[in-house]
């Protein structure tokens, strides 16, 4: 049986009743039944590896995935930052795995995978978080400089999908949030490298949506706005370049990291089992500016 929504008057809530379709939107009695509200985006039971999750953006995300319920591996190459972020996710009571890892480095990555797999089980959501950028002139930029960014932001996220990916194919089901940029869309002064790569990010994620979405593996990224961190403070709030980027967010203001992580919980969840290969921008409207003033 199908149930039919009735339309209501301003202060009251829709009808259910049974009909036949005229138009109106349909609800089957299966999904009627199925996860709503805050369920839908409840991760209890998962467990998530959040590559270079261990400061900034990466650290939010992380520890945001963990206060919906997954178990949570967030490395880095250092073990500093990796011991307090696998603390707080302990602290609020999930599993978590302390081994280092490089994106540079594939077999860094199968050792990871190999670790949780026996300490936790097969991962369900992959974060690709690791990342670079330099600004310089492009004449000026060296070919090494160049292939390094590209192979960080780029090729680490390919590395990190190849090796995770095989075991969410197997099992028919897997999350792949990839980190894009607003360089994904627009162009920033002399950080041509970062630009491209995150350009060549925005479009694996299509190309992987593609590839894998009948597989039961769902490939989205996220594309962050211009977001507040220890790296950037400096630079955001004394230099007329951090000027400009306030001027272009309609907001008027820069983002806080956790403010990413609604984006990335809702792409991990039951909530988005209909998304894949989408960028979707958090920028506090950047994308969206023309003149703001």
């Amino acid at each position: 049986m199908v149930k039919m929504a009735t339309c209501a008057r301003d202060g009251e809530l829709p009808s259910w009743t049974p009909g036949k379709y005229e138009g109106e939107l349909l609800v089957s009695e299966a999904e009627s039944g199925a996860k709503l509200g805050p369920a839908l985006f409840d991760l209890s039971g998962k467990r998530a590896v959040v590559l270079g999750g261990t400061t900034g953006i990466g650290r939010a995300l992380s520890v945001g995935l963990a206060a919906a319920g997954a178990d949570v591996v967030a490395t880095g190459r250092r073990m500093e930052p990796l011991e307090e972020t696998a603390r707080v996710i302990e602290a609020l009571g999930r599993r978590t795995v302390r081994q280092a890892a490089d994106v540079g480095d594939r077999a860094s990555l199968i050792a990871l995978r190999d670790r949780v797999a026996r300490e936790l089980g097969t991962v369900d959501i992959l974060v690709n978080c690791a990342g670079r950028i330099r600004r310089v002139p492009t004449l000026e930029i060296e070919e090494s400089e160049w292939s390094s960014i590209v192979d960080t932001n780029l090729t680490g996220t390919l590395r990190g999908c190849q090796v995770f990916a095989p075991q969410m194919l197997e099992r028919g089901a897997g999350r792949i949030i990839n980190i894009a940029s607003l360089n994904s869309f627009v162009s920033f002064h002399e950080v041509a490298s970062y630009a491209a790569s995150k350009a060549g990010v925005a479009a694996l994620t299509r190309s992987l949506a593609v590839e894998w979405s009948r597989r039961g593996v769902l490939v989205n990224a996220i594309a962050p706005g211009v977001f507040r961190t220890a790296l950037n403070q400096q630079l955001l709030d004394s230099t007329p370049r951090g000027q400009e980027l306030l001027m272009r967010t309609p907001q008027g203001r820069f983002g806080r990291v956790e403010e990413l992580v609604g984006a990335a919980v809702f792409l991990a969840s039951e909530a988005a089992s209909y998304v894949t290969g989408v960028v979707l921008p958090v920028d506090g409207g950047f994308l969206a500016s023309g003149v703001n003033q």
